[in-house]
């Protein structure tokens, strides 16, 4: 038993990830829940693919949550906080179309991935937006973190 032991234990310590450069040091992630009733005219606009809602509730995200509909019945959802530096003043993003925009620097960011789309090539780390998970079910878009 011990022989098989040794190797199980090894295998499980090397097959973990160390790497945590991931991790956005701008953002906290708050832990939260939200349900969006696309049966209500607020979060209506998300039965349509493509359409995206900003929700500023207090206690959503840092700064709110963008939430888009992909298609088939799939959603993201994203921090409305700019996630290259700490949120200020000018860091809640606003949208146009499927585009969010970040006031302080002018970056801008894909709503259907999170990716940045004018990334400086300056040689420092620039992080993409925090992504929640979002669920559908029912007529019901729920967010968590």
């Amino acid at each position: 038993m011990k022989q098989f032991l040794i190797p199980f234990l090894l295998l499980i310590v090397l097959s973990c990830e160390s790497d945590r450069t991931n991790r956005n040091p701008f953002l906290q992630e708050i832990g939260f829940r939200f349900d969006a009733n696309l049966n209500l005219p607020l979060y209506s606009p998300l039965t349509n693919t493509g359409s995206v809602v900003l929700i500023e509730n207090n206690g959503v995200g840092t700064r709110g949550v963008f939430v888009i509909n992909t298609g088939f019945d799939q959603f993201r959802a994203f921090e409305a906080s700019c996630p290259n530096h700490t949120p200020n003043d000018c860091s809640t993003m606003s949208f146009n179309g499927q585009v969010a925009t970040c006031s302080c620097e002018d970056y801008e960011y894909s709503l259907f991935t999170g990716e940045q789309f004018n990334r400086p090539d300056d040689g420092n780390r620039y992080y993409n937006m925090l992504e929640y998970r979002a669920v559908f079910s029912g007529n019901i878009v729920s967010i968590t973190n």
